[in-house]
């Protein structure tokens, strides 16, 4: 069975449909829009969010078109099966969305996101920070003598635990990208 998990999220069988088993369960999804790249989209796609009481926990816009005629949309939000099915149902009503998938229910998918961390620290702290950013594969993009930024990419679960350990040892500062998605394998937005 598959399983999904999240840092406030409790593992769940998931069913047939892709979507955790149970009436009250949250569940995380991650949904791309593909909309045309005009002005005020974003403001609509947000608006539909905020002004029915929906969390958004992580968005992420870009042209994905040489001409920049379309830009992708990617959201990670939470609720129940319903909710969510509930969202990706109103964006696929606005206009100038051209297309709307939860890729957490259309099967394997890939998400990941990028952070850059900095820690201030010395002496023996600073080793520590060096050891744990070896273990992650982050990689040090700036280096003074009492200080590290580092550049990390994968899950969010992952950033998560490297920002947690981080903490201890002198985390200054945090900027996260959001989350980026595709579905694996032939299959397209």
């Amino acid at each position: 069975m598959k399983h999904i998990s999240g840092p406030s999220f409790e593992t769940a069988n998931l069913s047939a449909d892709g979507y955790a088993c149970g009436p009250d369960t949250q569940v995380r999804a991650v949904i791309s829009v593909l909309v045309d790249n005009e002005s005020g989209v974003l403001a609509r796609v947000v608006g539909l969010f905020s002004g029915r009481g929906y969390n958004i926990e992580s968005l992420t816009v870009a042209p994905v078109e040489a001409e920049g005629g379309r830009s992708r949309i990617n959201i990670v939000t939470s609720g129940t099966p319903e909710i969510i099915e509930q969202i990706r149902a109103q964006l696929e009503r606005q206009v100038p969305v051209c297309r709307v998938a939860n890729l957490t229910t259309l099967g394997p998918h890939i998400a990941r996101e990028m952070v850059l961390v900095k820690v201030v620290s010395t002496g023996e702290a600073r080793t520590e920070a060096l050891r744990i950013a070896e273990a992650f594969r982050a990689r040090a993009v700036d280096t003074t003598a009492s200080s590290f930024v580092f550049e990390l990419t994968g899950a969010s679960d992952k950033l998560d635990s490297f920002i947690e350990l981080m903490r201890p040892i002198g985390l200054a500062e945090v900027s996260r990208t959001g989350v980026a998605g595709l579905t694996r394998g032939p299959r397209t937005l």
